[in-house]
C-alpha cells in the first residue's frame, strides 16, 4: 500500500472553488482485513488507526480533521444541511453545505458515493446511495437541500464514484420489484436488470439506476466513474466480496467534497 492517500477525481468536478476526492483503500495505517485507509468508525478496526486515516483524508482536502463532517449512515433518505463543523455524526445519508472550508464525507463499500456541486451558487453535497437509499429518495433529498441553499439543477454536476458493477451484483426479484415501484415517471427500470446465470436471479446496474434518477431530477451533468468496488480489490473495499468470502470485516471508503475557503 502507498504511504499517502491516492484518491480518484473526476474532470466533471474540476470546478472553480470546489475540491473533491473519491478515496481508495490505499494510503492509510490500518492493517489486515482493514488495510489500509479504512475510515469506518463503526468497524472493528483499531479506532486510533481510523482516526489517523480520517486525519489523512482531511489533510488531503486541505483541512484539519475537525472540519471533516460525516454521518451515522442508515440507508435512509435523510439529508443534513451543514452550517458549522461538528464532531457529531448525525443519522442520515447525505450532506449539503454552502460554507467554505467544511469537508463533507460519505462512506461506502459497494453502495454509490455521489458528489454534487453548483460552483456558481457555491453549494456542494455528498450522498451515500445504495439501492435502498436510491429507491427511498436520498438523491432527490440532497438536490432539494442544495436548491434550498441556492443551487440550480441545470448547473449542478453529480458524479457517481466507485460502486459495485452490474457484473458483480446479483439480486432477487424482490429488489427489482422495489426498484420498479419507486421509479420516477419515465424511467424504465427493466433496463437496469439482466438475467443471472442462476435461475430466478438478476444482475442489477446500481450506478445506471442512480444516474437515471439524477437525470430525471433535472441534474445538468451526470458522470459515472465506472469503477467496480467488488472487482478491484487492490483499490477498493467491498461488503459483498467480504460476505462471499466469509471474512470477519472490511473497511469503508470515503468520498469527500468541499468549497475552498
Amino acid at each position: 500500500m502507498t504511504s499517502s492517500p491516492q484518491p480518484l477525481t473526476s474532470a466533471s468536478l474540476a470546478l472553480p472553488g470546489v475540491r473533491h476526492a473519491f478515496f481508495t483503500r490505499q494510503g492509510g495505517v490500518s492493517t489486515g482485513l482493514y488495510a489500509s485507509l479504512n475510515t469506518g468508525t463503526g468497524s472493528a478496526d483499531d479506532q486510533t488507526l481510523v482516526a489517523e486515516n480520517l486525519a489523512r483524508v482531511a489533510a488531503h482536502m486541505g483541512a484539519p480533521a475537525d472540519r471533516l463532517v460525516t454521518l451515522f449512515q442508515t440507508h435512509s433518505a435523510i439529508c443534513h444541511t451543514v452550517t458549522a463543523p461538528t464532531a457529531d455524526r448525525p443519522e442520515g445519508d447525505a450532506l449539503v453545505t454552502a460554507v467554505p472550508g467544511i469537508v463533507l464525507g460519505v462512506r461506502t463499500a459497494d453502495c454509490a458515493p455521489v458528489l454534487f456541486a453548483d460552483a456558481e451558487a457555491g453549494v456542494v453535497g455528498a450522498a451515500h446511495a445504495g439501492w435502498r437509499g436510491a429507491v427511498g429518495g436520498v438523491l432527490e433529498a440532497t438536490l432539494a437541500a442544495m436548491t434550498a441553499s441556492g443551487a440550480r439543477m441545470e448547473r449542478t454536476v453529480a458524479v457517481i464514484g466507485p460502486t459495485i458493477a452490474q457484473t458483480s451484483y446479483e439480486v432477487g426479484q424482490e429488489l427489482a420489484d422495489a426498484v420498479a415501484e419507486a421509479a420516477p415517471a419515465g424511467v424504465d427500470t427493466a433496463a437496469f436488470f439482466t438475467p443471472s446465470a442462476n435461475a430466478g436471479r438478476l444482475m442489477f446496474d446500481l450506478p445506471a439506476f442512480v444516474a437515471a434518477r439524477l437525470g430525471a431530477a433535472g441534474v445538468g451533468t451526470v458522470d459515472d466513474m465506472a469503477c467496480d468496488t467488488y472487482g478491484d480489490e487492490e483499490r477498493f473495499y467491498s461488503y459483498r466480496r467480504r460476505t462471499h468470502r466469509g471474512e470477519a470485516g472490511q473497511g469503508s471508503l470515503i468520498a469527500t467534497i468541499s468549497l475552498e475557503a
